[in-house]
């Protein structure tokens, strides 16, 4: 079994070199990148409404990760993370769904 384990991970290993080499001419071409709290729709009226300290109510509670698109994909989830002055985002998890 840990043969046939080890001979997967091979193949995986080098089926990823291969992408890799691939996709070596695109590396440098940019994409958007963004994190996401949530989506909501709004109407007019209440879009109208909204002014300086409105809160919008959220399907998700404080604490849940947010997600991570790549050029409009779900790529994987997160949290916010705070470093004295820099603000950032770790990864947690990457979607494995399709």
């Amino acid at each position: 079994m840990a043969y046939l384990e080890q001979t997967l991970s091979d193949q995986h290993k080098q089926s990823g070199s291969k992408i890799m080499d691939q996709i070596a001419g695109f590396e440098d071409i940019p994409l958007p990148v963004n994190i996401e709290l949530d989506r909501r729709v709004l109407t007019l009226r209440q879009v109208l409404a909204l002014d300086v300290d409105s809160t919008l109510r959220m399907s998700r509670s404080a604490g849940e990760n947010l997600d991570l698109l790549i050029g409009g994909a779900l790529i994987g989830f997160g949290e916010i993370v705070i470093s004295e002055t820099i603000t950032g985002f770790r990864i947690t998890d990457f979607n494995t769904k399709e």
